[in-house]
């Protein structure tokens, strides 16, 4: 397609414009959500001829769409059994210190973040913790902000741990296993990091802060259920660590497998699959739908590869400088763009670097701990927030004066982490 060419130029408008609603609060002219927004840009692709509609279909990458639709209806059949409400209940009757329930509080979600979803623990678990807090008369702002600031690091660890890291594992087809190994190590000390700022950033708070007798009460568990589903979400784990063989035997690859262990959860459950597909995030879908056919039709333009070639030089010819450099282009893209958006489209530069499955794992970790910089760095962020907030405000700079150093800390000792144990 030329660069001259008034399709050029319409899909590139019409991908900016979808950017701006994306990446900004809802206009009062224009009171679209980022799922609403994302649609509108796969349409105008089609209606005003950018795009034809089989090329918008094949655009959608249905793999991670199958992939997060598994892994949220694990999660919700363990909501459904009080999964969570019994992690929560635990996590506060262990803790008998508020610092202990802090280090434990970042440990949980970020663990939990890599076994699931990260937006999906967030807003399962904010309820029970907030209503913990509350019940333990304990300070709020440390625990959401160590719940969401761990959930997105934990996340970093899996495929399956957030949006971005989905599309990163299935377009760069580096194995579980291997994603698990290279990024896990990373993870944990950033974790332990993460709780040192914090701890360090509210000692104040905490230090005259005691937890409460009576603050948590009992919480009803569907055993039976609970069972059933953790034998579900054990046994697609280990199959994805064998994603290779099972995929040259079966023809399955990690979505169809997360897909599969859902379904074989809907048939044991013996639960109403309305209740449980009621849970499922159907918006996140759409949005990431919508989204592939959007970036498709700036694809075909080569505008990627023109940003790309016209930064080269920026990036560095050595690997360490491509790492660097790629690092804090992602922290901004992200939080200029939102994570997922700048992934779909700094994904089609890998291939250009020095080390590119090095770099997906840098992209994967960057975009991922960039979430963690301010309040609407990440969806995790808001979905927490959100939640708590008749019981709490929290202000712009109360998330970052410690957010900022959260990123950057995290984000460096990550990214060397990487390039010493690649």
């Amino acid at each position: 397609m030329s660069s001259s060419g008034h399709p050029y130029w319409l899909a590139v408008g019409i991908f900016a414009v979808t950017y701006a609603l994306i990446s900004s609060r809802r206009l009062k002219i224009l009171p679209l959500n980022r799922p609403a927004s994302a649609l509108l840009g796969a349409v105008a692709m089609v209606v005003c001829g950018v795009m034809k509609i089989e090329d918008a279909y094949r655009a959608v990458d249905w793999n991670t769409i199958a992939l997060l639709l598994g892994m949220m209806l694990l999660s919700s059949y363990l909501q459904l059994a009080g999964f969570f409400s019994l992690a929560a209940d635990w996590i506060l009757l262990k803790a008998r210190t508020p610092q202990r329930l802090l280090l434990m509080l970042v440990f949980a979600s970020g663990i939990l973040s890599a076994l699931l979803v990260n937006d999906t623990i967030c807003l399962m678990l904010t309820p029970l913790v907030v209503a913990v807090i509350v019940r333990g008369r304990l300070p709020l702002l440390p625990y959401l902000m160590a719940l969401a600031t761990s959930a997105n690091i934990g996340s970093v660890m899996t495929i399956t741990g957030n949006p971005q890291n989905m599309i990163i594992g299935l377009f760069s087809g580096i194995p579980y296993a291997k994603f698990l190994l290279s990024l896990a190590p990373a993870a944990i000390v950033c974790l332990t990091l993460d709780y040192l700022i914090l701890r360090w950033g509210f000692r104040r708070v905490l230090a005259g802060a005691r937890i409460e007798a009576g603050a948590v009460a009992p919480t009803p568990v569907n055993r039976p259920l609970l069972a059933k589903t953790l034998a579900c979400l054990a046994a697609v784990t280990v199959a994805f660590f064998f994603d290779r063989p099972i995929r040259e035997h079966f023809g399955l690859n990690v979505a169809w497998i997360a897909l599969g262990g859902a379904a074989v959860a809907m048939v044991i459950a013996r639960v109403d699959t309305h209740q449980v597909l009621k849970l499922v995030d159907w918006h996140l879908l759409l949005f990431f739908a919508a989204l592939f056919v959007v970036v498709e039709g700036l694809r075909e333009t080569r505008l990627p590869e023109e940003i790309y070639q016209s930064l080269r030089g920026v990036f560095g010819g050595s690997v360490t400088a491509q790492a660097w450099n790629l690092t804090w282009f992602s922290v901004a893209g992200s939080n200029i763009f939102s994570n997922v958006p700048f992934v779909l489209v700094a994904g089609q530069w890998m291939n250009n670097f020095a080390a590119p499955e090095l770099m997906w794992k840098v992209l994967a970790l960057s975009t991922t701990f960039a979430g963690n910089l301010t309040l609407l760095g990440s969806v995790a962020n808001v979905i927490v927030v959100e939640s708590a907030r008749p019981h709490i405000e929290v202000g712009f700079w109360d998330y970052a004066r410690l957010g900022i150093p959260i990123t950057i800390v995290t984000t460096v000792v990550g990214v060397t982490m990487l390039l010493v144990l690649r």
